[in-house]
């Protein structure tokens, strides 16, 4: 009962994040400036690698690729951010005319 509990619940999360990437391959398309498909890229990429590797660790169960894939969890969502952050730094740092381009907030 409860190992078919872990296969539905790992499933789910799989297909999940399965559609957390296709929506963010989506607003790669939608969007027209590059920090907003920036953003959309390293949102469905942070949730959809902690769905998808969540659900291949309930599929496994505890075991040794079990633990390996939640070291790769933990170094993807450390490192997976700050790269968008630095990549996008860089993009608003080469833009000689960033308000032409968007719009910003002034704080």
């Amino acid at each position: 009962m409860a190992h078919d509990l872990l296969t539905a619940l790992g499933l789910a999360l799989l297909i999940f994040g399965l559609f957390v990437f296709f929506t963010a391959v989506l607003g790669l398309y939608r969007f027209d400036y590059v920090l907003n498909r920036m953003h959309a890229a390293a949102v469905g990429d942070a949730l959809g690698i902690f769905c998808i590797l969540a659900g291949l660790m309930l599929l496994h169960g505890w075991s040794l690729s079990a633990a390996k894939t939640l070291l790769i969890l933990v170094f993807l969502w450390l490192t997976s951010p700050v790269a968008s952050h630095l990549i996008a730094e860089m993009e608003v740092t080469t833009i000689p005319n960033l308000h032409a381009e968007c719009k910003e907030e002034t704080r």
